[in-house]
This record gives C-alpha cells, structure tokens and sequence, in this order.
C-alpha cells in the first residue's frame, strides 16, 4: 500500500460572505488541489458568539460554509500564506494526514 503525507486545511466562512466561488475558483484552476469538500452548516458561530442559522422565519440565509481540501504539506503553506491575508483571522485550520493512494 503506497501512501503520501498530507495536510488537511478547513477554512470557516458565512453564505453571505460571499468568498466560496472566488475561494473555489483559486483552489481548483490556479492552485490545483488533490481534492476539496465544500460542507454547508446548518448552524454555527464564531468567536463573536453571533449565532448563523436557517429559520422558517429567516427571510435570507447566512449558513456556516466549511471548504476543507489536501494537498502536499508545501503546497498547502504556500496557499494558506495566499488565503490568510483574504480571511478574517481564526478562519483557518490545519493538521496533517495520511492519503492512501
């Protein structure tokens, strides 16, 4: 069994941000990851405590958004270094992991 060492990355955003496609956009054209997950909350909060949920009453939606992607640990710090400077601080995660290949 062959496997590649790996850092797993998940960036917390809101809908209405506004920055999934961009974010999309970056990871899959120009930086070209091994593989992406796009998850989507159906409640959360953050470090201000203001909570992001859907309602019957809510009239537009502002769910948490989770993009979790892998690649090699150097191409990850080279777009985690891209990406913190275009996110708020405290939206990025990472650890490293094992791909199976």
């Amino acid at each position: 069994m062959k496997t590649l060492d790996v850092t797993c990355v998940r960036v917390y955003l809101t809908e209405a941000e506004g920055k999934l496609e961009k974010l999309l956009e970056c990871l899959h054209d120009d930086k070209k990851v091994l593989g992406v997950t796009v998850y989507r909350g159906i409640s959360g909060f953050g470090k201000h405590g203001r909570m992001h949920s859907s309602s019957l009453l809510d009239i537009s939606l502002n769910l948490p958004l989770v993009i979790e992607f892998f690649d090699t640990p150097e191409k990850t710090v080279s777009i985690i270094e891209y990406l913190y400077p275009r996110l708020d601080p405290g939206h990025i995660v990472s650890w490293p992991a094992t791909l199976y290949v």
